[in-house]
């Protein structure tokens, strides 16, 4: 069952990331990572609530409540980076990069998680790394537009930073939510990620711009909102009861949902070696269903 969960969070993590996308064009990146994660956590508690969860809250222990929470502030950092990434960069480079950080989310889980280390998930992780490589490749950068070029190396900073911060989110994670409801801990965390969406927002000094936001990119920041807590919900169940080293990757598959609708909604298309990065990290990431 946690196969299925897994892959129903790729899916609507792929569509997140193309909603947002569409919402951030003319908004703030700070400031729509913060107005989409109220949309998450209206999501999440509602399905708290539907599912009863709402009364294991009292029985929550410090332990659990101190991982959620370090949990929520490293999906904060991640999403900060991530959505700033889109931003300034194409979806189409973004998204392999913070999809990386499912070898070191293995790794860690690994080190820290006990899971087993086999030849088919070190094989898997080569062929993931490799093919990240090779979708990253930079494009020319005319030499009279400095802008674009300071641009093009600002995403990649943002992009890794979002991964290393979202590998740390999914062990953390997995340790809090291992004896709870997992819906009531993706809730918890949420509360975590509002918090400091909102601090940044504010110390950026862009919450006057929130007025300037026009109606469409309102109904893409929403829809993109729905979609990550349909995602969040599916993921943290999935976590709950799978090993870390498999749930994670099978969630990053989203990129084949994400690119397919870059290309059809923004035109991104694939050189032929991005393409050959793209399967390299497909066939890594089905090889650990084996």
């Amino acid at each position: 069952m946690w196969i299925m969960f897994a892959f129903g969070s790729a899916v609507f993590a792929g569509l997140t990331a193309i909603l947002a996308k569409c919402g951030i064009k003319n908004t703030d990146s700070n400031v729509a990572t913060a107005l989409r994660t109220i949309v998450v956590l209206i999501f999440s508690w509602i399905m708290v609530f539907l599912v009863g969860a709402q009364n294991e809250l009292s029985s929550v222990s410090r332990r659990e409540f101190l991982f959620l929470i370090l949990s929520g502030m490293a999906t904060g950092c991640s999403w900060l980076c991530y959505f700033k990434a889109l931003q300034i960069g194409d979806v189409n480079k973004v998204t392999p990069i913070d999809k990386s950080s499912t070898i070191l989310t293995m790794l860690l889980a690994f080190l820290f998680l006990s899971e087993k280390i086999t030849i088919i998930k070190v094989a898997s992780m080569i062929l993931i790394g490799v093919g990240t490589y090779l979708m990253i490749q930079k494009k020319r950068v005319e030499s009279d537009a400095p802008k674009r070029k300071a641009d093009s190396s600002k995403w990649l900073f943002y992009a890794a930073g979002s991964a290393i911060f979202a590998s740390l989110t999914s062990i953390l994670a997995k340790v809090g939510i291992q004896n709870m409801n997992s819906n009531l801990g993706t809730a918890i965390r949420t509360i975590v990620v509002l918090i400091m969406a909102w601090i940044v927002v504010f110390w950026t000094g862009k919450q006057n711009t929130i007025k300037e936001i026009d109606k469409k990119s309102w109904l893409f920041l929403g829809l993109s909102g729905v979609a990550t807590g349909a995602s969040w919900l599916c993921y943290y169940r999935a976590l709950q009861t799978g090993p870390a080293s498999v749930v994670v990757p099978i969630d990053k598959l989203s990129i084949l949902v994400t690119i397919a609708f870059s290309y059809v909604v923004f035109k991104e298309k694939l050189t032929v070696k991005s393409g050959a990065g793209l399967l390299l990290i497909v066939g890594g990431t089905l090889a650990l269903l084996l």
